[in-house]
């Protein structure tokens, strides 16, 4: 599937890491049309990102081809 017109991508813009009483704490900001998007994300959370980015990239890839 092929988009004839693509939306304007949604920007990272600024990653944050603090503590709370939880632990560690990422805050990821991403600029959107409507303005900045903030999500929280724990150790968890970055990895499952992380891994879920990696098999979009794959996919993405596969689909040029």
């Amino acid at each position: 599937m092929k988009r004839a017109d693509k939306a304007r991508p949604f920007v990272p813009t600024e990653i944050h890491v603090g503590t709370d009483e939880e632990g560690a704490v990422g805050i990821l900001s991403i600029r959107t049309p409507e303005g900045l998007l903030d999500i929280a994300l724990d150790q968890e959370a970055a990895e499952a990102m992380v891994n879920a980015i990696g098999t979009i990239r794959s996919k993405l890839e596969a689909a040029e081809t």
